[in-house]
């Protein structure tokens, strides 16, 4: 007899800012110190990556014990770290 696997809960991040972009392949997308979004290209195959660029200027205010990250629809959202 097989045992049940438990089935996790993976927490959803809290929605900070809508923004909606779309991502563009090879890059990886942070929000930087000024909470504006920027993209930087990845690093592939002995090739260095680029120098990051800001994708789009939102200003927001960071606050303490979170991670800020753009979600999969393209909006700022943030999860508590687990860690702080």
């Amino acid at each position: 007899m097989a045992k049940a696997k438990a089935k996790s809960k993976k927490k959803k991040g809290i929605l900070v800012e809508k923004l909606g972009l779309t991502r563009e392949s090879g890059y990886l997308y942070y929000i930087d110190k000024q909470g504006d979004v920027s993209a930087a290209k990845m690093a592939r195959g002995g090739k260095k990556g680029g120098r990051p660029k800001k994708v789009q200027k939102v200003g927001i205010k960071k606050e303490k014990g979170f991670l800020y990250f753009l979600d999969k629809s393209g909006d700022i959202s943030k999860a508590k770290m687990v860690n702080a």
